[in-house]
């Protein structure tokens, strides 16, 4: 595939030196297979990854007490304390909030952008009818 557009470039570019003007047939031939390769990445990469992003970070921004975290440094927990950032008065959650996990004995205290994964839910939304 690259070298049919190299090939397909390389005639667009002897056709504009040839003629001294661009050829509107050869132009158009040569932008729109670099269009159509844009919109394929961008609809089967891109767009789907953006989504995950998106949706991971929500799942992040309603951790709550009793959830199942993995943290960045591999660190499987459950949710004992949030401390929220304050602005203005109200408590908005940010990815700067501390969050206190157990493991096993221990207590760690991590940021929320340090999480990667959301295990599980609390037992209260899974007793939640649906």
């Amino acid at each position: 595939m690259t070298t049919a557009l190299f090939a397909l470039s390389t005639s667009a570019l002897t056709a504009v030196t040839a003629q001294g003007a661009p050829a509107g047939g050869n132009l158009l031939n040569l932008i729109v297979p670099y269009a159509a390769i844009f919109a394929l990445f961008y609809f089967l990469f891109i767009r789907p990854q953006q989504k995950q992003r998106k949706a991971l970070e929500e799942r992040i921004r309603k951790v709550k007490r009793g959830d199942e975290i993995v943290s960045a440094g591999g660190v499987i927990g459950e949710v004992v304390h949030i401390k929220e950032t304050v602005k203005d008065g109200a408590v908005v959650p940010t990815m700067e909030d501390r969050i206190t996990i157990r493991s096993a004995e221990a207590r760690i205290i991590i940021e929320r952008r340090a999480i990667t994964r959301v295990l599980a839910p609390s037992a209260a939304e899974e007793a939640k009818p649906k």
